[in-house]
Formats: C-alpha cells, structure tokens, sequence
C-alpha cells in the first residue's frame, strides 16, 4: 500500500445506478460521458470533483494531482462492490481547471500514471495529464438544429471542405504558432461560406500527442484538442459555422489507437481497450494498437465516444477513419499473421458487429446527421441499412472513383482515348453505395504531389485540367470532398507544419481556380439535378460515354423534374471544337450555364455566349441536337431555356 494513506479525504459517492452498471457490462450504455471521468458536484455542502475509472485489473486506484503534490497514497478511490471494475469517490474542494491522473497498482504489481479515458480536457502536448472541466455551452445555434434535416439528407446539396486545423492557415507574423478555435470562428467561417461549401470536415481534433500524426493517433477521446483553445472554444467555432448555415463534420478514428504510456495501452496492467492476441491487436502499419470489439465495456465506451461529440458538440456527421482496416482480419497481414474467423473467413466479425451498432445508435439517437465510411474495398452494403444486412452507414468514400479519376487525368491528353474505360467505369458501380467522391488529404502527401501538379502539360494546361477535373466531379454523382489547398490549385505538396500558401491568390490562375471551385458550388446547389437523385440510377443517363476518339463525355443529370435537366459535356483534350453536336433530351432553347474555360476563370474564353436552339435532328439516339463550342479542356454545362 503506497504511503501516507489519509482517511476521508475521498468520500464514498457514485452517478451510477444498478441500471447504469447492468448497460455497461452488458455493451448497451451509449452514454458513458455522464457517468465517467471527472464531474464538479456539490456532495453534503460541498464543492469537488467525482472521479470514475473503469480498471478492473487493478488493486489499488488514486487520483493524483497539484492538489496533492502528486502524492499516490492520499486520495484513494473506491472499488464498487458489483464486479463492475469501476473506482470512484468524491475529493472534496478540487474544481474546475484542476491537472489530474490516475495512479494504478495493477494485480501484478506493476505500477501505471494513467490520464483519464474520460477526461473532457488535457493538458496542451507534450504534457499528458487530464484536466477537470465541463462541456456545458449555451447553444445558440437553435435554427441551424432544428431545420439540420434539410441540410444534411442525403437528396440534399453535400459538398465538405476538408480541413486540417493545424495549417490551414497560421499568422503571417507568427507562423510556427496555431490558429486558435476563436480566431478560426473569424477567418475559416466566412472562407468556406464565401466558397460555397455546404460543410467542413475538421481531420480529427480529438487530443492526440503527436502533432505529425494529424490527429489519427488518438489518446483522449473525449477531449477537443488544447493545441488550438478549450473546449467551449471549439464549441464556439462550430456554433459560428451553423449560425452561418454550414454543418460541421468530424473525423472520427475507433479503428486503433497509439501506445503512449499515459493513455489507452493497457491501462490497467492488462489489455483492457485492445485485443490481447496481437494478430488482432496490433496495427501493423501503424504500429499502433486495435480495439477489442468483442469486449463490451469497449464497445460502449466507442458508442457513447461518438454520441458525445453529436450530443456535446453539436456535431453533424462522423467520418469514420480507416474501415477497411477493420473489417477484415488480413488487413495488411502476412499468411500466418492472422487468424479466419469462426467460419474459415476473413471478415472480423466483432468489427462489423460493432460498426452495424454504433450506425444503429447514430441514427437513432440523432437522426438527422449522417455517418460517411472511409472504407477502399469492395465490401458489400457499406451505406445500406443494418435491417438489410449493411453496415448502416450514410455514405461511403468512392476511393474507386478517384483513384480512377487521378490516373486518368495524369494522363497525357494525346494518350487519353486509350484509358477511356478509366473515366466512365465509375458510372458502373456507382449506385451500389451513397457514394461521395473524394479529393482528400490522402492524395497530396508522401510525394504523390499537389492536385496542380498531377495535371499534365504546360502551365495553363495544367490549370485547365485541374477546373475540368473538378468540374467532372461537381457533376458526377455523389456528394463531394475537396481537401483545403486544392480549391486555389496550391503548387507543393501539403505540409502540415505549415499554413497553405495563401500567397498564390495573387496569381490569376490560383483565383481562377479558386473562382471556379466557388461557381461550381454555386451551380451544384442551384441546380436539383445535381442533387435529387445523387445516389440513384435514375438521376444519371448517359448520352455518349463511348467517344474515345475524341476524348468527350456526355451525359444528362436529373432531379424530380424533368425541366431541370442538364446536359454536361466535358471535351478531355486540348483540341476545342465548333459546331460540335450533341444530342439533347428534349426540343426548345438551351443556355450555357457554366463553361470552365471562361475568361474569368483564367480560361481562353471560348463558349456559347447565345441559347441554341436544338435542330430536329436525330444524334445520340435523341430526337433533338443541337450544335455547340467544345473549349479545350472543359466542361460545360446546358439547361434548357424557360
């Protein structure tokens, strides 16, 4: 028994009820938040601090902290009665804004400084400790609340702007310190509203201890990372973004966690949070370690992770870091290096067990956010409903799509009629899953270059490419994920050390880029047929995919209304031409409504400047044509004229 053990300074005090304890041991207590970590009380008269931790291997629990000089022995919790493994106890006169751990004496001795899994704050890296704090917020945000439905329903315009806080921009004057959440709430809000963007997704700003791992080494769950202000701050951010009508969505990494000592890794003693056989605990490519999904108690502390950041946050959508990595056993393995599961496969059962609950809990609990799955196989029923056999999740990164896409236009265009199949296999697949198609961080890291600078050619042939690849994702279905830098057609590789080079707006070329990414926004939210029927086969309808000569793309996209159709033609080559025909849905007048080689977007200025009246001439298999400027290396948009 450690020394100086001093009676009562720890009162017996517990937030759990039998039903409280019965839910976590059995997996179903989806808020845990409530119940663990450390909550400010008033207990007979007095101010302090309940604490809760869940060690059940341990002998012996205390809290430590400047309040007791770290002193191990004097403030010892209590272990409840019920088999539970949950210490707890009431310390009187500790408050808010208080650095504590947990000193554990496993059942082998072995003696651990813990943070707390629960803790709603900590200490800003490389300091470890937990900090007391509370995530009441007065909301103002009750209009964006109470109508996030018609923003964030999957016929609704969804186009996200990733964002990794730590760089996205840094004080000209101070450029190795960050941005704070209430200096982003005055210079990153009004940015993606001038945009255009309908939501921001934050790469995750959970508490993570190493700045280089961008946030997907996570050791506190629970708390808003102090690298960037509080967690009222951060709260303040996002009220900022819904008052403004934008939806915030948050990275979200339940896949594995890193092996600091002060956190996760075997908290007390033994594999507690991770699976013990490392064929299923350790991450090998990122030496990293994986939950037990067969544990309850690990389950519900997941489950009820996730509620938190929708309950306390006011968070509008989880993107589900690295799925693919849990679902199956192999990932990343060696024969040898893993074990089949019940049934001889290679499906990791207790994962996907999980992910159906936790979606099931999401969408029961808040109905009205969405859940996006970065998952790169071709598993079936990702965004498909749990009752249907699914995963339950609301969309699903289209890594085909873009990996695809990026060879594609990697291509030089005198090259590309032979990789026509690239660029139009997508339409084959793409109504299997609620697909949203990604330009995400992971494409402009580890020497794979800048977005700019996969596109072919000379300097204005590059820019072009880059407004006409972004203009074929603006109009291909599914929603749509740009990552920060792209949108102005940055020249380097992203680094997160430092903040993107705003400096290049000077430039006409970056602001045509960056004018284009804005006008496309603006189109694909005023224009339903971009957005009704994104996951449906009825919203898309080919008019030629089969031109490879030429290198052009036609096709229609379409809402509930027929008057709405647009007719999209993108011309992948240098080679502009006139009095091209197209054929056309229906007879009548039809308006350009977007070129991307328009002069104002740093483009030749080539176009239709006039409505063209479609001839009855039979072309495409339509009945009506009409006869248009194909500008090199464009897209352009025509709606027929009311």
């Amino acid at each position: 028994m450690p020394e100086s053990v001093i009676k009562n300074s720890v009162e017996p005090y517990s937030r759990f009820t039998d039903f409280d304890i019965s839910l976590f041991k059995s997996g179903k207590h989806y808020k845990l938040y409530e119940k663990f970590g450390s909550h400010v009380v008033e207990f007979n008269g007095v101010i302090g601090t309940y604490f809760s931790v869940w060690a059940p291997n341990a002998q012996f629990v205390s809290v430590i902290g400047n309040f007791n000089y770290w002193n191990r022995g004097s403030h010892v919790l209590f272990s409840r009665w019920d088999s539970s493994g949950i210490w707890e106890g009431f310390i009187p006169n500790v408050g808010d804004g208080e650095t504590y751990k947990y000193f554990i004496k496993s059942s082998s001795g072995e003696e651990l400084e813990k943070s707390d899994p629960f803790a709603l704050r900590w200490e800003e890296p490389p300091r470890t400790a937990s900090i007391v704090a509370d995530t009441y917020y007065e909301w103002k945000d009750a209009k964006w609340m109470k109508n996030r439905y018609q923003h964030n329903g999957i016929d609704r315009p969804y186009s996200v702007y990733e964002v990794h806080i730590g760089s996205w921009a840094r004080n000209p004057e101070s450029p190795d310190s960050f941005y704070s959440y209430e200096q982003l709430a005055d210079k990153l809000v009004p940015y993606v509203k001038e945009m255009g963007f309908t939501h921001v997704e934050f790469m995750p700003i959970a508490e993570h201890p190493y700045y280089p791992s961008w946030g997907y080494q996570v050791s506190g769950y629970y708390a808003a990372s102090s690298r960037y202000g509080t967690p009222k701050q951060l709260m303040g951010l996002i009220e900022t973004f819904h008052n403004e009508g934008i939806g915030v969505i948050m990275d979200w990494v339940p896949s594995h966690f890193p092996g600091d000592i002060h956190a996760l890794y075997r908290f007390d003693g033994t594999h507690l949070y991770e699976h013990a056989d490392t064929r299923k605990g350790f991450h090998p490519d990122w030496k990293s370690f994986i939950f037990n999904y067969g544990r309850n108690e690990v389950r519900a502390f997941l489950i009820s992770n996730a509620l938190f950041w929708l309950d306390r946050y006011h968070v509008d959508g989880l993107r589900v870091d690295a799925v693919a990595s849990m679902l199956y056993l192999d990932y990343s393995r060696k024969d040898g290096e893993w074990e089949p599961n019940i049934y001889g496969g290679n499906e990791n059962l207790e994962a996907i067990s999980f992910l159906k609950e936790f979606n099931e809990a999401c969408y029961s609990h808040f109905p009205d956010t969405q859940t996006i799955a970065e998952e790169s196989t071709s598993f079936t029923g990702v965004s498909r409903p749990v009752y249907t056999g699914g995963l339950g999740f609301g969309m699903k990164w289209m890594m085909g799509w873009m990996h695809d896409t990026i060879k594609y236009f990697s291509t030089d265009p005198l090259f590309r009629k032979y990789h026509h199949n690239q660029i139009t296999f997508s339409l084959i697949y793409a109504f299997t899953e609620n697909f949203m198609l990604p330009f995400s961080h992971d494409e402009v890291v580890y020497g794979k270059g800048s977005m700019l600078n996969k596109m072919p050619g000379d300097e204005w042939q590059k820019f072009a490419n880059l407004r006409l690849v972004y203009s074929y994702m603006f109009t291909h279905p599914g929603t749509k994920l740009l990552f920060m830098g792209a949108e102005f057609g940055q020249g380097t590789e992203w680094d997160f050390s430092k903040s993107l080079d705003w400096y290049v707006l000077e430039y006409p070329n970056h602001k045509g880029v960056q004018d284009t990414v804005k006008a496309l926004n603006k189109l694909y939210k005023k224009e339903p047929a971009l957005y009704e029927k994104a996951f449906e086969g009825t919203g898309f309808e080919w008019i030629d995919g089969g031109n490879s000569a030429d290198s052009v793309l036609i096709y229609t996209r379409k809402g509930h209304d027929p008057k709405n159709d647009l007719v999209i033609v993108l011309n992948m080559t240098p080679n502009p031409h006139e009095n091209f025909r197209v054929g056309v849905p229906d007879a009548g007048s039809w308006k350009e409504m977007f070129n991307s080689d328009d002069k104002a977007y740093w483009g030749s200025g080539m176009g239709n400047t006039k409505a063209i009246k479609a001839d009855k001439e039979h072309w495409h298999g339509r009945e009506n044509s009409i006869l248009v400027t194909l500008p090199p290396l464009s897209a352009v948009v025509f709606k027929k004229s009311k």
